[in-house]
């Protein structure tokens, strides 16, 4: 038995709507990614592409950083921003990963500013740089909840203040949990509610005096806490973390 004319005519119009609704929804998504988005602030950015001992690349879904003597350890990070940061306010503070380590770090653009959106695979981000043989991946707030959520698939995790909103208790994954004592966002409470979903072996380190937006250069965030420490500070403290744990993990950084 075939449909009705008007069976047809009202699933028809059904569709339309549905299209129509979905089509609204992805425009108000598209849109709203756009709005709010955190830029960089230029002076951190602009030492960073002036120093002479990190090479800088960069295309439509990467930015690379990479020692520019050609010196690199083996050992690289794919890093995800946080949600509505532009990725570029994440290159001095990890700079030093490379300037004092020899790391390659593979900073991530998302889609629409939103790591929890991506959801192309590492290896879309790991082939900018073959030569790396020990890959790590870390992120910042929402950023580091995407890491988790693709941890298992590498050899560490990197956490700047966030958590994992998933189970990864029992991967086996080495972890460097680094946090703010000032943070308003990814609160110590809240990092510490999180922590049973950590291995129980991983590096928890709070900073005394940084705030969430401490862990980038875009200035100021709403409902973040106010830091009581200076960018640079916080670049030793995360520099000094890194090297004990890259050390302690024997992940080949040199």
């Amino acid at each position: 038995m075939t449909a009705s004319p008007r069976l047809r005519s009202w699933a028809f119009r059904l569709l339309a709507a549905l299209a129509v609704l979905v089509l609204v929804a992805v425009v108000a998504l598209v849109a709203w990614s756009r709005i709010g988005v955190m830029e960089a602030e230029p002076g951190p950015l602009e030492e960073v592409v002036q120093d002479p001992r990190i090479a800088l690349a960069e295309d439509s879904s990467t930015l690379v950083l990479q020692p520019a003597d050609g010196d690199a350890s083996p050992t690289g990070l794919v890093f995800y921003p946080g949600a509505k940061v532009a990725p570029e306010a994440y290159a001095a503070r990890l700079s030093t990963l490379v300037t004092d380590h020899g790391m390659t770090v593979v900073i991530v653009k998302p889609w629409l500013h939103l790591a929890l959106f991506d959801r192309r695979g590492l290896n879309t981000f790991t082939r900018e740089a073959p030569e790396v043989e020990t890959w790590m991946v870390g992120g910042h707030s929402l950023g580091g909840v995407r890491a988790c959520q693709v941890a298992p698939a590498v050899d560490a995790l990197v956490l700047l203040g966030s958590y994992c909103a998933g189970d990864i208790a029992d991967s086996g994954v080495p972890v460097l949990s680094l946090s703010g004592s000032e943070d308003g966002l990814s609160t110590p409470d809240k990092i510490a509610g999180s922590r049973d979903l950590l291995p129980a072996d991983a590096t928890m380190v709070e900073i005394d005096g940084a705030s969430h937006a401490s862990f980038g250069d875009y200035g100021p965030q709403d409902g973040d806490g106010a830091p009581l420490i200076s960018d640079a500070t916080t670049d030793h403290e995360v520099s000094a973390a890194m090297a004990e744990f890259l050390e302690s993990e024997q992940l080949g950084a040199r």
